[in-house]
């Protein structure tokens, strides 16, 4: 699958959108601690909570080049809440994004890769032996949380490590303020008459986002990652979505599982921070 511009285009406003949903969502839950939501170069920066995966600037590089004024008066309220600022820049953007934010003292740290599959075309579905998937409900939240917070502590050993670690506490709330204000829908994967695996995703603009899949170290190579996956590419599909789209780790094996399945690496995200 090919990646232009254009497409990126359209992923990136998608990958803000929900950045900016959250967010505002967070801001709305914490009242007079809430953070801030700026529009900046077509993209956005967000502030939801110290120390939140929501804390970000993201979809630069697609709407021309931000003024440095811009960006100085964003760094002052990251500053102000003791943050630094993170910059999530698709290669894809204006390369005169990058010059600006060397220029301004960022430093690349990582790298993180975007990749989609075309759902246009005749998916292959993928059941697993004595695994079922179904939607995972508001009273599940917690058991639902606890899985995913085990695939935090237990991350993918092949590939590039990733540079974040969050608190269960953190988790939790920029996951009740995706799901609420987001659209982020959540599954559960059941083995041995156990929830032994979780999902996520969110569906807009044609574009299904998989926002993330785990399962506890117990239930490993029962094939729940796979019966995961296919699920919700199958409800995409019927949705109507043209395209999902998931994002890894390099080398991971995430993304290993995924270019099993038939996904293309179609861009890669710099990760800069001052």
């Amino acid at each position: 699958m090919f990646c232009g511009v254009e497409l990126g285009a359209r992923i990136e406003r998608v990958e803000t959108e929900l950045i900016a949903t959250g967010s505002a969502a967070a801001a709305a839950r914490l009242g007079d601690e809430a953070g801030f939501v700026i529009p900046i170069g077509g993209g956005v920066a967000s502030f939801a909570a110290m120390g939140s995966p929501l804390n970000k600037v993201a979809g630069l590089g697609f709407a021309g080049v931000p003024d440095p004024d811009e960006f100085e008066a964003l760094e002052k309220q990251y500053a102000v809440r003791d943050a630094p600022v993170q910059v999530e820049l698709a290669h894809l953007g204006d390369p005169g994004i990058a010059e600006l934010l060397t220029g301004r003292g960022y430093r690349l740290i990582s790298y993180e890769n975007v990749l989609g599959l075309d759902l246009t075309a005749p998916l292959e579905p993928s059941t697993a032996q004595g695994v079922s998937i179904r939607p995972s409900g508001a009273g599940e939240f917690e058991v639902w949380l606890d899985i995913v917070t085990d695939g935090f502590a237990h991350p993918d050993t092949q590939g590039v490590v990733s540079h974040e670690e969050f608190p269960r506490e953190i988790i939790a709330d920029a996951m009740r303020d995706l799901t609420a204000a987001a659209g982020v829908q959540r599954y559960a994967a059941i083995h041995r008459d156990a929830v032994a695996g979780v999902a996520s995703m969110r569906i807009s603009q044609g574009i299904a986002q998989l926002t993330g899949a785990t399962t506890l170290p117990a239930h490993r190579r029962h094939g729940i990652q796979s019966a995961l996956l296919s699920a919700r590419l199958t409800e995409a599909a019927a949705a109507g979505c043209d395209i999902a789209t998931i994002t890894t780790q390099p080398g991971s094996k995430s993304q290993q599982n995924a270019q099993r399945r038939g996904f293309s690496l179609l861009y890669t995200r710099a990760i800069l921070v001052k």
